[in-house]
């Protein structure tokens, strides 16, 4: 799922903490579906993945919500700093 080189056309893709070490604990059919799609959006920022366990509905656990709140902070000000690197 990881190539150190990107495909022609192909965005950046910007792991946030341990997005993709987690990710990389998934199974092989749902990893090779999250990879193609990611590499085809465009530029992309992982904040978290995990495996929906709650036997309570579709809730999801505020650690969670939390956990991508504090990430999307973190990607949003890498991106402005990239933004103005450019």
């Amino acid at each position: 799922m990881t190539r150190e080189s990107r495909m022609p056309g192909e965005k950046p893709l910007f792991w946030v903490s341990s997005a993709k070490a987690d990710l990389l604990k998934f199974p092989e059919p749902v990893k090779d579906g999250i990879g193609t799609a990611l590499s085809v959006e465009g530029a992309v920022y992982v904040l978290h993945a995990f495996q929906k366990k709650s036997r309570r509905g579709s809730k999801t656990a505020i650690t969670d919500i939390e956990l991508i709140g504090k990430r999307l902070r973190a990607a949003q000000e890498d991106y402005e700093t990239r933004s103005r690197e450019k």
